[in-house]
């Protein structure tokens, strides 16, 4: 008999999953696996962070849950364990006596390490790797370039792309299982909250960011054809509050519980059925930055989690001071704009993409800190981090990637009334600001003390004196 494990990483869904599809049609038995890796769930990053906070693990505890009762409608039964995923691996490989190993293949240097040790432990008994891409638009052999000859710029990139390579159909989902039934109980348990140190009570998540590939596919369907949200997307793409202001697939996409090819499969029907404008395309454009970033972490290899970027830029700011950092990592700086994305990524593990360039721009441009420190506090607390998306957007913030802009400062009291002109999104993650009048929230610092008191505001008590005179950014 051909046994095929198919090991699950960042492609927690059945439909568009060619690995999953293969395993089934060449192998006799199909053994899934997913493995809550104990360098990922139990560790901290370099500079001290834990490796996967609390909103991302029960975001994937919950993706896991998903996805063994969706294998378990077409019989199969998914083994999941904790530890070192080559050790694992390697053992079920070796007990089943497995013909071959099916998984996605991850560019980034952690999740290689991983791939070239299971594979030197494979080769020990007879068995390999075989690989798949399932994380992209676009298949690397359909380029028109190899991907040491990718263009380092997104818009080249994009015209030497778009126009000229096909995009390919999604993949079924697949049925029930010759000869196998549907499994209604389920052997292993989802790992809780609790067997990585947290607490379920420590978390607070809008329900439409609940994990799985049903809950993806369902917003899928709310945001497209539901609510029609998606025909203006470009103009509310950089709201702040709220469900509807953008796709929230991010979360999605990072986990594998959607398929980007799935997702242009239904922007294209959208399109046929209900019209195309600026918005829609807009959708396919942010799924050509993930390939994009993707691509330029396969040809840059580590440089993309180097103080010098892609670019490998001289006379960077490595500079490290915790009091600075920590304030602005606990969202109290003393500049509202800033303290609530930082207090709502806390809270939720979401942070809008307005946000998340302010927040790192004040970061590397304003507080003259190391770059890394945010990427890796991003890496830590993002629901939605994908290494290649969340570090090549640091790059290009901290001047450091292939942007051909030299400067990608923002200023943040234009930013702040430009995006939030009413203060609601500061007076929502901030209570104390509420009695603050909107023609003064984002200039807090400027006010007098008799001002102050009229709002019930005491700096350096009720809400932190500011690291930064807003009187800059006038």
């Amino acid at each position: 008999m051909r046994k095929i494990i198919h090991w699950f990483r960042n492609d927690l869904r059945l439909h568009d999953n060619e690995a999953l599809c293969d395993a089934i049609l060449l192998g006799d038995e199909v053994i899934p696996v997913y493995v809550f890796d104990e360098r990922i769930f139990q560790s901290k990053t370099k500079f001290g962070f834990p490796k996967t906070n609390i909103h991302r693990c029960r975001f994937i505890i919950e993706c896991i849950q998903e996805l063994q009762e969706n294998l378990g409608e077409i019989g199969l039964n998914l083994i999941i364990r904790i530890g070192k995923a080559e050790d694992i691996l390697f053992d079920i490989a070796n007990e089943h006596k497995t013909s071959w190993i099916f998984c996605n293949r991850e560019r980034t240097d952690e999740e290689v390490k991983v791939q070239d040790a299971l594979e030197e432990k494979l080769w020990t008994i007879g068995q390999e790797i075989r690989y798949y891409r399932g994380k992209m638009l676009y298949h690397t052999s359909d380029l028109p370039y190899p991907i040491t000859h990718c263009p380092d710029v997104f818009s080249t990139f994009r015209k030497e792309t778009e126009k000229f390579v096909v995009i390919r159909k999604p993949l079924d989902q697949p049925s029930l299982l010759k000869g196998h039934r549907p499994i209604k109980v389920f052997g292993d348990q989802v790992p809780t909250l609790e067997d990585f140190g947290w607490k379920s009570t420590q978390t607070t998540i809008p329900k439409y960011l609940r994990g799985g590939e049903r809950k993806a596919l369902e917003n899928l369907r709310y945001y497209l054809w539901d609510t029609d949200l998606i025909s203006n997307y470009f103009k509310t793409r950089n709201g702040l509050l709220g469900r509807d202001f953008s796709s929230k697939f991010s979360s999605y996409l990072s986990q594998g519980c959607i398929s980007p090819k799935k997702i242009y499969a239904e922007v294209k029907r959208y399109e046929q059925e209900r019209g195309e404008n600026k918005s829609t395309y807009w959708i396919v454009f942010e799924l050509l930055w993930r390939d994009f970033f993707r691509f330029m972490a396969k040809k840059h290899e580590n440089k993309i989690f180097q103080l010098g970027g892609t670019s490998q830029k001289e006379n960077v700011s490595n500079l490290y001071d915790e009091a600075l950092f920590l304030s602005w990592a606990n969202g109290e700086t003393g500049t509202p704009f800033i303290d609530a994305n930082m207090i709502e990524l806390n809270k939720t593990g979401f942070m809008s993409n307005r946000g998340r360039q302010n927040v790192a721009s004040f970061l590397v441009n304003d507080l003259k800190l190391d770059w890394r420190l945010g990427a890796e506090y991003f890496e830590s607390l993002l629901i939605d981090f994908d290494p290649c998306s969340n570090y090549g957007n640091w790059n290009y913030i901290a001047g450091v990637g292939s942007d051909p802009r030299e400067n990608r400062y923002f200023n943040i009291k234009i930013q702040a009334n430009k995006y939030d002109p009413e203060g609601s999104f500061v007076k929502h993650w901030i209570p104390a600001l509420k009695k603050v009048p909107k023609k003064c929230i984002h200039t807090l610092d400027q006010l007098s003390i008799e001002e102050l008191k009229m709002y019930n505001i005491e700096l350096g008590v009720n809400y932190p004196s500011s690291l930064i005179s807003s009187t800059k950014w006038n």
